[in-house]
């Protein structure tokens, strides 16, 4: 007889996101030509001045323990790009550095939350922030955003949903899967009703904050609201705007005590990010700007080939973002048609399962990010793959009856 798994395990959702990437990938190993838009990975390699500098590491006999929460080196080149940044410097105990982003929420989730608490997530949401609240044994209070308000959480609905068990609030800006941000008066408006109604957390992720277009200015909540400074913990790292994505280096700024709680934390799961990942990451912060800046231009560029080709396809509809590298199609205009083959499209996920097979596009059903009727189509890829799937799904959607 097989011993059990855990039962926390039982109702725990597979990130739909890496499951298209994977599906996409198997279907390209068999020979079909499948162009993908799900993942949410730069297609540029990590900048050559970053690869150099973990080279010289390696030659440098970096490679054994470090501190938990993260070598000075790197720490104080955070410090650095926070001040430029966000106009606020944390010292060097109010930072702990984590294997990416992602762990670096998990690790927080299990620190600020427990059983009995809530957490109020606004949706669309990425996948993993329910998950992890879960995995803390938290529960997660969805805020319900529309696209014709820029899907930004209002303050009115905010002050509704704070009750005596809400422990935190989940900021993304801008926003993983919609590209939608928060300006800085939006903020203010937040910040006022989180002051004013209840004592809890706000995790803010900000790990897509330098890739914002036309103009959009990003504030951070801990720049627009520094008497919050007590409450409010910015997540960030390197993976999105230096494409090291694989590098495996994210980071918390906030009080000392929860900086010196995930230490604690980390100390018993993972102990210290990879040695050579944090000074190349350290590299990153304080080096060349000039291929984040082309990085960031090409996205732009792309960004509006996928916005101006969703628009002009019949029966899609989709919100100009303002940063990020997401684009958010409302595709309810498909939803109740037929395919070629007399397959009904009864929701996004077979909408998304039918552009995968017939279009050979790989998408993200909006119905993992907590918004039924959309999908998340990622451009950070080529211009060409864009193009030419925007072409099939344009192809695709012209056969439906």
């Amino acid at each position: 007889m097989t011993a059990p798994i855990a039962s926390r395990l039982r109702s725990l959702a597979p990130s739909a996101t890496l499951a298209m990437t994977q599906r996409a990938a198997e279907l390209r190993a068999s020979g079909v030509d499948v162009l993908a838009f799900g993942v949410g990975e730069p297609d540029f390699d990590t900048p050559a001045y970053v690869r150099e500098a973990a080279k010289r590491a390696i030659d440098e006999g970096v490679g054994h323990y470090t501190r938990v929460r993260g070598v000075d080196a790197l720490r104080a080149a955070i410090q650095r790009d926070s001040e430029r940044r966000r106009g606020h410097a944390h010292s060097l105990d109010e930072i702990a550095v984590s294997v990416g982003a992602k762990h670096t929420l998990y690790n927080l989730a299990l620190a600020l939350f427990e059983e009995g608490d809530e957490v109020l997530i606004p949706a669309p949401y990425w996948v993993s922030y329910p998950s992890q609240v879960q995995l803390a044994g938290a529960t997660s209070t969805f805020l319900e955003t529309r696209e014709e308000d820029g899907f930004r959480v209002s303050p009115a609905q905010l002050e509704a949903a704070i009750g005596e068990r809400t422990r935190g609030l989940i900021l993304c800006t801008p926003s993983n899967p919609t590209g939608a941000a928060y300006g800085a008066e939006h903020l203010r408006a937040i910040a006022d009703v989180a002051r004013d109604h209840g004592d809890f957390w706000i995790i803010v992720d900000e790990i897509y904050a330098e890739l914002t277009y036309d103009g959009f200015v990003q504030k951070s909540l801990i720049e627009v609201a520094p008497e919050l400074r007590d409450r409010i913990v910015v997540v960030d790292g390197v993976s999105k705007t230096y494409a090291m994505t694989g590098w495996r280096i994210g980071w918390m700024l906030g009080p000392a005590a929860v900086a010196q709680a995930v230490e604690k934390l980390q100390g018993q799961s993972t102990t210290n990010p990879a040695a050579v990942a944090q000074y190349a990451a350290a590299a990153a912060l304080d080096g060349d700007r000039a291929p984040i800046d082309a990085m960031r231009e090409a996205f732009a560029a792309r960004r509006r080939v996928v916005i101006d080709g969703l628009n002009a396809i019949d029966g899609v509809r989709c919100r100009e973002p303002e940063g990020a590298f997401y684009a958010f199609p409302n595709v309810e205009g498909l939803i109740g048609r037929q395919t070629a083959s007399g397959a009904r499209l009864d929701d996004d996920l077979a909408v998304a399962t039918w552009l995968l097979e017939d279009a050979r596009c790989a998408l993200v059903h909006g119905g993992a990010f907590g918004a039924p009727g959309y999908l998340r189509m990622s451009y950070a890829t080529s211009m060409e793959n864009i193009e030419q799937g925007l072409s099939r799904i344009a192809a695709a959607v012209a056969t439906l009856r």
